[in-house]
């Protein structure tokens, strides 16, 4: 036990001075543009359902079933994907998942119909699922611990982008004539899946799952490609075997002790699950569940509408401020990539909810302000335009991109993919529950109440992670297990660490 407690810390000094392998990065950010199709589908769709609803003629309700559909049945597609990956693997899945979005993409870009539109969206949703699922795991199983919260928050710098660049699309498309502009407008979503079936080829395989297939071999070459070392390799591969149960027989043989296609997995997830596995399993679907339970949703898929309802007119000032809506979410993620790995999960975490609470709070305050006043207040405009921004600004420091690196990296490698997938699961059903009950909502309890009902999730969310949500800065995926345990064990003393833990929680071994 002392040899292998050192070789953990030989390993974590060499990847927390190392620099950064850029075959690795390199390997995330081909990954990563498959996030891309999720966050232009989104970002395209805020403005394009204003250009829809006029040529479709299509009424309040569509518009919303519109709106949340893709996240429905990307569900469908998140929980399937886990088991496809386990079984094809994850290089494999990206392609079946770019392939089933370019087919969404063309459908609604052709879309004569309202039910074409939805079909092809459907279709699209299912990529999604794929998409959100794959992504952050596959960076995961690729990168060192030391760069980890970076690489995996990658795929949430595309979302981003994606939104962007959905936005601008909204933006110079919207100039076209009426029946063109919204279906180039959904049909350029196919370009990123065309990009990523050409750069396939030059990722290799996770090391993690060949290792789950009995390919050692194959495994120690592609992490002496993205290690900064032969010895970091060797040591990463022994923490591999040992969490994939590979054991070597009296011929030097070695064979896995546990099934390496999924099976048993649900039962070992659902049913009979150890009590780390449980907290796991309540810290992933909680902080998906959160995400979207706090509104970001109905800002950036309504936020002409909320920036109408604030005072701002004319469609074409609705547009642009939509697009600094994006640029403000993809600048706060940049930021936050590069504290991740430095500042840790929990600090951003919690610094990021506490800033949504108070611009909710603001946001809510605000637009009850435009909404009850007879006159146009401009203070009331301008907190309700500014909260918008600082609402994004500090969901894309911390929540956005935590969310997405947490849950990708807490499962053990056996329940890994099919606990990621369903993670995005709960995360697509959330989204899109607000999605297709946003405009409802705020009919109900007006636009100010919903906000305000956002604020008091929000304050919840805090106390969740606070409380069951422990550092990984640091730590190698093989020991997380051991995290949720210790956790356990010793009640809130793990949970209300601060990420420097990481050699207390080896030398608590010894």
């Amino acid at each position: 036990m002392g040899e292998v407690i050192k070789e953990n810390e030989i390993l974590h000094t060499i990847t927390d001075d190392a620099r950064r392998n850029k075959y690795a990065c390199a390997c995330a950010i081909i990954a990563s543009i498959i996030s891309i199709l999720m966050g232009y589908d989104t970002g395209v769709m805020s403005g394009a359902m204003l250009f829809i609803k006029e040529d479709l003629k299509i009424t309040e309700v569509q518009v919303e079933v519109l709106a949340g559909i893709i996240n429905i049945c990307a569900l469908v597609g998140s929980l399937t994907a886990g088991r496809i990956s386990d079984w094809v693997g994850r290089r494999y899945t990206i392609v079946l998942a770019s392939v089933i979005f370019f087919i969404g993409s063309i459908l609604m870009g052709y879309a004569p119909t309202f039910p074409v539109l939805l079909s092809g969206r459907c279709i699209a949703g299912i990529g999604v699922g794929y998409a959100l699922m794959i992504a952050p795991v596959y960076s995961a199983e690729i990168s060192s611990p030391s760069s980890r919260g970076f690489l995996t928050s990658l795929p949430e710098i595309c979302i981003s982008l994606g939104i962007l660049l959905g936005y601008v699309s909204n933006y110079f498309f919207a100039k076209l004539p009426l029946i063109y502009g919204w279906r180039v407008m959904l049909g350029l979503g196919a370009l990123p899946s065309i990009i990523l079936a050409a750069s396939i080829f030059a990722m290799p395989e996770s090391p993690r799952w060949l290792v789950m297939q009995n390919r050692s071999n194959e495994a120690h070459a592609v992490l002496k490609r993205v290690c900064n070392s032969e010895h970091e390799a060797d040591l990463r591969l022994q923490e591999i075997k040992q969490a994939a149960g590979i054991v070597e027989d009296e011929n030097g043989i070695s064979k896995p002790t546990i099934p390496s296609k999924g099976e048993g997995v649900w039962k070992d997830l659902l049913l009979h699950p150890t009590k780390p596995v449980r907290r796991i399993l309540i810290a992933a679907i909680g902080i998906h569940f959160f995400e979207h339970a706090t509104g970001i949703e109905a800002v950036v898929l309504y936020s002409p509408r909320i920036f109408k309802k604030a005072g701002m007119e004319g469609r074409t000032h609705l547009l642009v401020a939509t697009m600094c809506v994006g640029l403000t979410k993809t600048c706060f993620i940049l930021i936050a990539t590069f504290l991740i790995d430095r500042v840790g999960r929990r600090p951003l975490l919690l610094t990021s909810l506490s800033g949504m609470i108070v611009s909710l709070a603001g946001l809510g305050f605000g637009l009850t302000m435009v909404e009850h006043s007879s006159e146009k207040l401009t203070w009331a405009v301008t907190l309700s335009i500014l909260t918008v921004f600082t609402f994004v600004a500090f969901f894309s420091i911390g929540l956005g991109p935590i969310t997405w690196v947490y849950s990708s990296e807490i499962f053990p490698l056996r329940l890994r993919a099919q606990g990621a997938s369903l993670g995005v699961a709960v995360n697509r059903l959330m989204n899109g529950t607000i999605s297709m009950s946003f405009i409802s909502l705020y009919q109900a309890i007006t636009i100010g109440g919903a906000f305000f009902l956002f604020a008091g999730i929000a304050i919840i969310a805090w106390l969740f992670f606070f409380f069951l949500c422990p550092e990984t800065r640091g730590r190698p995926l093989e020991e997380m297990e051991e995290l949720f345990r210790k956790g356990e064990e010793r009640g809130n003393g793990e949970v209300k660490g601060t990420g420097d833990e990481g050699t207390e929680g080896i030398d608590a071994r010894s």
